[in-house]
């Protein structure tokens, strides 16, 4: 079985959740998966056995198991265990929405894997047992709209500074020079570099490649299968073997590899709002 229901939230939320994706996975052998880089922090609400991570993407951090969990912004892989089944719902956090929503900037949460109820208190415990009641993908994801915008505006937004980097980077492909982003938002290169380590957790660098590495992702698992020097090209590598250097870094594997060895499907992956399979 492979169900998904792909749907945006509620219309004052999608400053802040990009989408919720709502998953039931069973029959596949048992094995592992990559949680990979991407630019939203991730929130992972179980509505099976506990989402196991084996390998976690802040180095130090203890594997561990979490019904509800809430992940940064990174370069690492995370690598999950897996019995052959997957039931739950995931939501894509925009950096404004960690702030919104979770109530503190993304760069305090950095690569950690966080247990929701540590940051949102009894609003996870209310959560829970909502959707543990829920037996339809439309009631569930009317639990988190009423719950996230009971939620919204925790905290401030950043900046307009840090805010415009972000959408310059992320709108560029992760293609945008740094230099030409501090001059975008009028500060000095190591200005921008410290205050946006400190809001994102990551630097300006880091974060345009995690940008261009998510969009050859998205392109390699594609309809067509595109050849990967056109990946490279498309997402703005010097050439084939740079993606395949950065896909070892950010991955811990090849294109190939990756494809080959992810029987399991990927929530990560972009499937378009509304479908359902």
């Amino acid at each position: 079985m492979v169900e998904w229901q792909v749907v945006r939230p509620a219309a004052p939320l999608r400053r802040h959740v990009r989408r919720y994706v709502g998953y039931r996975l069973e029959g596949f052998a048992p094995g592992t998966h990559l949680g990979l880089p991407s630019r939203h922090l991730t929130v992972v609400l179980s509505l099976g056995d506990p989402t196991r991570i084996t390998a976690m993407p802040e180095p130090g951090q203890a594997p561990g198991a979490f019904q509800l969990f809430a992940s940064g912004l990174t370069t690492r892989r995370a690598v999950l265990a897996h019995d052959g089944r997957e039931h739950g719902v995931q939501l894509d956090l925009t950096p404004a929405g960690a702030r919104a929503v979770l109530g503190l900037p993304a760069g305090e949460l950095g690569a950690s894997v966080v247990g929701l109820d540590v940051l949102l208190g009894p609003s996870a415990t209310e959560v829970a047992e909502r959707l543990a009641a829920c037996s339809a993908w439309d009631a569930r994801f009317g639990v988190l709209d009423d719950v996230l915008l009971r939620l919204l505006d925790r905290l401030p937004p950043a900046s307009p500074e840090l805010e415009r980097a972000w959408t310059v980077l992320v709108a560029s492909g992760g293609a945008v020079r740094v230099d030409d982003l501090a001059r975008e938002v009028g500060w000095s290169r190591r200005h921008l570099g410290s205050r946006f380590l400190r809001e994102y957790g990551i630097t300006p660098k880091e974060a345009a490649r995690v940008v261009r590495f998510e969009r050859s992702r998205w392109m390699i698992a594609g309809p067509g299968r595109p050849r990967l020097g056109d990946v490279a090209a498309d997402c703005g590598f010097y050439d084939q073997a740079h993606l395949c250097r950065e896909w070892a870094a950010l991955a811990g594997c090849s294109p190939s590899a990756w494809l080959a060895g992810e029987e399991f499907p990927s929530v990560q992956e972009p499937q378009e709002v509304g479908s359902a399979t």
